[in-house]
């Protein structure tokens, strides 16, 4: 029997608000991996954020998939190899970026002073001439953020600002740099946004105090946010080792099985009836930057101007979630991998059904079951912002 080989985690830097995120249960997580883990590589099959990778990636070999396409952009960030001296400087995208932002605001005339007084009429007067901006054409090229998104999560500045780098980076596509600008890209884009880090809906000024605090926001620097954030993506790629042969993919978790050959797979799938695709949209338009059809009830835009090809995920549908299980057993075992599975007990599928369905794929002396007990991040702005859950690994070795 092969001896388990142990992981040991390193500290990397935090990219996005994630709902869901394993990042303040990673001790947990790795004593599950930990105990199955043999050899070979280690597939993160829903990899979200890529916590995994930021994690364990100094270490273990990680194939790295999600079919959401932001999520390959964290995860190369976590684990490219690139040697910050070689360039580009902040200083040099923060440049480029600034000619950038000029160009585009140059005749734009719903801008505001968010540090001046004024009433809530007139606030909401110019957010909303902002939002109308989806109904203008621009001669200029890369005003994909300006237009969809000014007066919503970010303000027409702000989003030409994320147009600004956005544009710089692409200049930088074919280098390990280009997913380092992006995932600081994603970082200024959550802690400038006047919403709770996700983007299902924007908030409305509807009083005095919702006014003051969205003001707040609109305040924020990009550049000021982007800035912090690369300077610790140098940082981190300066001090920080990465193993080789590190692979990543972007690809349904049944074809990504297909490709698994050994080693153990670590899946973190939904666990609710929420599509993770509502909720992070911005960062696959973000990526893919190409100027999406939005979605429209009765003709009009959907307040949260969401992609028309926006991914469903079986594990959030409660009608197909135990086929979504039993696919992924059998392509676990076909593999011929370990699986290390986290779930929750208030999933939609309950535990013991899911148990049920790897004993009927791997028969019961194959499984074992971790728990503890974790408040999971939920991203609501009052009171709802995390709920008391446990947590469970369930871990399976063939």
């Amino acid at each position: 029997m092969l001896a388990r080989c142990v992981i040991n985690q390193r500290t990397y830097p935090q990219y996005v608000k994630y709902m869901g995120s394993k990042s303040k249960i990673m001790d947990f997580v790795l004593s599950g991996i930990n105990e199955v883990h043999t050899e070979g590589t280690l597939c993160d099959l829903f990899a979200g954020s890529a916590t995994i990778s930021g994690a364990l990636g100094g270490e273990a070999t990680i194939h790295s998939n999600d079919i959401q396409e932001y999520s390959s952009v964290l995860a190369s960030a976590y684990l490219a190899r690139w040697e910050p001296s070689l360039g580009p400087s902040l200083d040099d995208i923060l440049s480029r970026a600034h000619s950038l932002v000029r160009g585009s605001l140059k005749q734009l005339k719903p801008l505001h002073d968010y540090n001046e007084p004024v009433s809530l009429t007139d606030f909401n007067n110019v957010e909303k001439q902002q939002r109308m901006l989806i109904d203008r054409s621009f001669r200029r090229s890369w005003h994909l953020f300006l237009r969809y998104y000014a007066g919503t999560w970010w303000s027409a500045e702000q989003a030409a600002w994320i147009d600004a780098f956005r544009q710089v980076a692409e200049e930088y596509r074919t280098s390990p740099v280009y997913s380092g600008i992006l995932a600081s890209l994603m970082y200024a884009m959550a802690y400038s946004s006047q919403g709770t880090g996700h983007y299902a809906q924007y908030r409305d000024a509807n009083t005095e105090s919702s006014m003051r605090d969205i003001s707040i926001y609109r305040r924020r620097s990009v550049a000021g946010l982007f800035s912090k954030k690369f300077n610790e993506t140098c940082d981190f790629y300066q001090r920080s080792s990465t193993v080789s042969d590190h692979k990543i993919t972007a690809l349904d978790y049944r074809e990504c099985l297909k490709k698994v050959r050994g080693g153990t797979v670590y899946a973190d799938p939904p666990y609710a009836f929420v599509h993770y695709s509502r909720f992070y949209h911005a960062l696959e338009t973000l990526v893919k930057y190409d100027y999406p059809n939005i979605q429209k009830k009765a003709g009009i835009v959907v307040k949260g101007r969401y992609r028309e090809d926006r991914h469903q995920s079986p594990f959030c549908i409660r009608s197909q979630v135990a086929t979504a299980f039993g696919e992924l057993f059998g392509g676990v075992k076909k593999a011929r991998a370990n699986l290390v599975l986290s779930y929750s007990k208030n999933g939609m599928i309950s535990l013991d059904n899911l148990c049920q369905l790897a004993i009927d794929q791997f028969g019961r002396k194959a499984i074992d079951v971790m728990t503890i007990d974790h408040k999971h991040m939920t991203l609501g702005r009052q009171f709802d912002r995390d709920r008391d859950v446990q947590e469970c690994l369930v871990l399976i070795k063939q």
